[in-house]
């Protein structure tokens, strides 16, 4: 009888996981599904994460996660709308996939690929678990009427196949039961932080200012957004052209790239506040928790989408203070003493909130914030209870 219950321990549960894009794409969506197998291999289960072929070998292996790729048309991309088309040639890998698989679990209720893997898992009678991870997302051109469309064609069918729908907020949840999810199979998992990964470091702040050209006595508002119109950039730009007339020691340092990152450049010039306006461009997530640790301020101007955007926890688990426009899952991680809720696309309002903590010294209270969110936000926790949710269903 031991020696039956320890090979049962020893079992590993075989996943299937089916995201739009992953690493070495970056995103807040591959940052999950990373995080979340990285430590489900440590408790016997073992993924195979099925995704986008961009710029990538067929099959590969990312800290010993492995990958299949399917083909598929990524116009959209260019456009700031990373939704992938698959071709015909990709069922085979789906085909693959699900049928050597125990459960399947796909990311994002709007995509082609959870649909079909909702409707594969189905046919081979294996449970699907679906994350929803945004809100409706808001792009003020003719694109929302398709997203409208695509969430009434693809994305309800996919949420009616999902056995359990894990939605990363409670914004996210009301969103999907707008979308006739029922009730009973959705369940709240916030987004949570690598806290090793992100943390106050000392010594960190002057190197890295000295680096970047960024006087010692600057106040500096950093964000970490890919340059497209859901994330405010416009709204953020405006912000800083009040902010810097008023105290010219502000300095906006934005990390990032994206479809819109020339324009920016080139608003920011036709301002005249580029000394004051910094686009750091791509930075890697190893030397991300570098640029956290060289601001005083956070800010997260979106105009609409999140559903707990990861870079706020990110922030917060550095020590720093967060303004956030409010929109979608934010309210739900926000704290008063550490940071403050302004209107979406209001750059009034987020210029005098960035005025207000620029004339608070909030170093002292890093440890405490550092705390709470030790005591909340940590991976470990987020997938012991992503595991209770298989088991219901395995």
């Amino acid at each position: 009888m031991w020696e039956l219950l320890s090979w049962a321990r020893m079992v590993q549960t075989r996943l299937c996981i089916v995201t739009h894009t992953f690493l070495p794409h970056v995103g807040g969506i591959e940052k999950v599904v990373y995080e979340q197998n990285k430590r489900l291999m440590q408790r016997q289960f073992e993924p195979l994460v099925v995704t986008n072929r961009i710029q990538t070998a067929k099959s590969y292996v990312v800290d010993g996660i492995k990958v299949e790729c399917y083909e598929s048309l990524n116009t959209g991309f260019r456009l700031g709308i990373p939704y992938a088309i698959p071709t015909i040639t990709s069922l085979g890998t789906f085909l693959k996939a699900v049928k050597n698989s125990q459960l399947v679990h796909a990311h994002g209720h709007p995509y082609l690929t959870s649909l079909i893997a909702g409707k594969l898992a189905k046919r081979y009678s294996k449970p699907f678990v679906l994350t929803q991870h945004n809100t409706f997302i808001e792009y003020d051109n003719f694109f929302d009427t398709m997203e409208r469309l695509n969430d009434l064609a693809v994305g309800k069918e996919t949420l009616k196949e999902a056995d359990k729908i894990i939605a990363v907020s409670n914004a996210t949840k009301n969103y999907v039961l707008s979308l006739g999810a029922k009730p009973e199979k959705v369940k709240v998992l916030h987004n949570v932080v690598d806290l090793v990964k992100f943390r106050p470091l000392a010594g960190v702040k002057e190197r890295m200012r000295k680096k970047l050209k960024i006087p010692k006595d600057s106040v500096v508002v950093l964000t970490v957004r890919r340059l497209v119109y859901k994330n405010g950039v416009d709204t953020l730009i405006e912000s800083a052209n009040l902010a810097v007339k008023k105290n010219p020691k502000i300095v906006f340092l934005v990390v990032g790239k994206g479809p819109d990152f020339n324009s920016v450049q080139i608003q920011v010039e036709q301002l005249g506040i580029a000394n004051n306006f910094k686009l750091a461009g791509f930075v890697s997530d190893e030397d991300l928790p570098l640029y956290y640790n060289t601001a005083n301020i956070f800010v997260l101007p979106s105009k609409s989408g999140e559903g707990l955007p990861l870079v706020a926890l990110e922030a917060m688990a550095c020590g720093l203070p967060v303004i956030a426009t409010n929109v979608g899952g934010i309210a739900e991680i926000m704290m008063e003493e550490y940071g403050r809720l302004v209107p979406a696309n209001n750059p009034k309002a987020l210029a005098e909130a960035i005025l207000d903590f620029s004339e608070v010294d909030f170093s002292s209270r890093k440890k405490e914030l550092r705390t709470v969110m030790e005591q909340k936000y940590s991976w470990e926790s987020n997938v012991e209870r992503l595991i209770e949710i298989y088991e219901e269903l395995i």
